[in-house]
């Protein structure tokens, strides 16, 4: 992580900044505030800020934001007056650590403010599988296109790949294509020179220079203004770029990976994104399959964000209870991991007992999980199969087939996975044949929720 400490080192903010050090924190320093968004112009990275308290720290938040630079800041000081500890988290300081500093604290205040620790956790088959493709092709300078569902966990795949390739110790920069509108994306992206435009009152470096030595991550692709694909499509074969306003081309030396939860070769085929940039993307692709099929990852990263968020917000870890459990493993998670992460941060918040129970886990409208398909049902499903199988003399085979399945997915709920289960077939030959059947008229039972019960 990178920390820029603004303000005067004397010596308790020496010590923080030993401290910090010490934490991880690769540390750089200037003096005053306009001086931190110089440096931070001039294209020296920050993953956050530690500000004096005693200096203008709104003025600074506000000075980087008309550069477009986000950086979070904590405010810290010296035998720390509340009133003025409160007006810097007004002014937009994220946590305020007071001087002399506490090593834990600083360690926790750099770790909770950035989250820049967000491992990959795996354990299902399906995402063993796209971890060893990542881990074969990370050494290498190939781009990589990052593909999968919003929430399924693209950006820290790609912080994975950047922490196992030979540029780890380099800058890893993002930029969501998305966020930034598209007037103010190139510039972003390739910087400015002063006077470029309107309210370019300096030479702005881009996040392109910002990575150079490292690795630079463009966040969905697909969201990229088809004019500014030539000029990154040109940047990426000969690795240099234009500043906006610029007289002569910058070399820069980067490593690039893009992401996108949309079909990108379908956009190509829409016209709104160009193929020979699709190609340089493209090098090698690691899908991210959906939470739902990857359900071996479940309770692994349940368990890593109840501890995550109980240590955040100084609550007691507590064991999940079985039944929630039995729930979370159900449940199809429309929102992947990032769906999950907010469940589990709310049933920390919300959990009265010894143990994390169903009723703490929430979804987003407020409304507790459904409960896991019982297994009873499942059971009696399986023995009501068995029977009418009997029952079919004198029918064709086609006729036999398709009242067992419709009769088993009756009394599974509508459940896919517990009939293709109990059936003895995969759950795609179970979606085929139910889809057959649905095409020529024939009533199938809707899906009731639970893990494989969509269609």
């Amino acid at each position: 992580m990178r920390l820029l400490v603004v303000g005067k080192l004397n010596g308790q903010l020496s010590v923080a900044v030993k401290m910090a050090m010490n934490a991880g924190a690769k540390v750089s320093h200037v003096e005053t505030t306009e001086q931190a968004t110089n440096a931070l112009r001039a294209g020296q990275g920050a993953d956050l800020l530690m500000v004096d308290y005693a200096l203008d720290i709104a003025g600074l938040i506000t000075a980087n934001e008309a550069e477009r630079i986000r950086v979070p800041v904590v405010a810290c000081g010296v035998d720390a007056d509340p009133m003025r500890a409160a007006a810097a988290i007004k002014a937009g300081a994220k946590e305020f650590i007071p001087l002399p500093p506490d090593a834990e604290l600083i360690a926790a205040v750099l770790a909770a403010v950035t989250d820049d620790e967000r491992p990959m956790i795996v354990r299902d088959p399906a995402m063993e599988q796209v971890i060893k493709l990542a881990d074969q092709v990370a050494p290498s300078d190939a781009s990589i296109l990052i593909t999968g569902e919003s929430g399924s966990g693209k950006e820290v795949m790609a912080r994975y790949v950047h922490g196992k390739s030979r540029r780890a110790k380099a800058p890893f920069i993002s930029v969501n294509c998305a966020a930034i509108p598209e007037n103010l994306l190139e510039s972003e992206l390739f910087g400015h020179e002063k006077g470029a435009f309107t309210g370019a009152m300096a030479r702005r470096v881009g996040k392109f220079e910002e990575a150079n030595g490292g690795t630079l991550l463009l966040d969905e692709i697909s969201e990229m203004d088809a004019r500014l694909q030539a000029k990154l499509l040109r940047a990426i074969q000969e690795r240099e770029i234009d500043r906006v306003g610029g007289a002569k081309p910058v070399k820069v030396d980067i490593r690039i990976l893009a992401t996108s939860n949309r079909d990108l070769a379908q956009a190509v085929k829409d016209g709104t994104f160009r193929e020979d940039l699709l190609y340089r993307l493209n090098v090698v692709n690691l899908r991210l399959p959906p939470l739902r099929e990857r359900p071996g990852d479940v309770m692994s990263l349940c368990e890593f964000f109840v501890k995550k968020y109980s240590a955040a917000n100084g609550i007691q870890e507590k064991p999940i209870s079985a039944e929630a459990k039995r729930r979370l493993i159900a449940h199809r998670w429309p929102g992947n991991v990032r769906e999950l992460e907010n469940a589990m941060h709310r049933a920390v918040l919300l959990s009265t007992g010894p143990e994390i129970e169903e009723f703490a886990i929430r979804l987003p409208d407020g409304q507790p999980m459904a409960p896991a398909p019982d297994v009873a049902v499942a059971r009696g499903a399986q023995m009501a199969a068995d029977a009418v199988s009997r029952a079919f003399v004198g029918s064709t085979v086609a006729e036999v087939e398709q009242k067992l399945i419709i009769d088993t997915l009756e009394h599974c709920l509508g459940n896919r996975t517990h009939a293709a289960n109990i059936l003895g077939i995969s759950i795609r030959t179970l979606r085929n044949k139910l889809k057959e059947y649905s095409d020529a008229g024939v009533p199938v039972p809707p899906p009731q929720g639970g893990i494989g019960a969509a269609a």
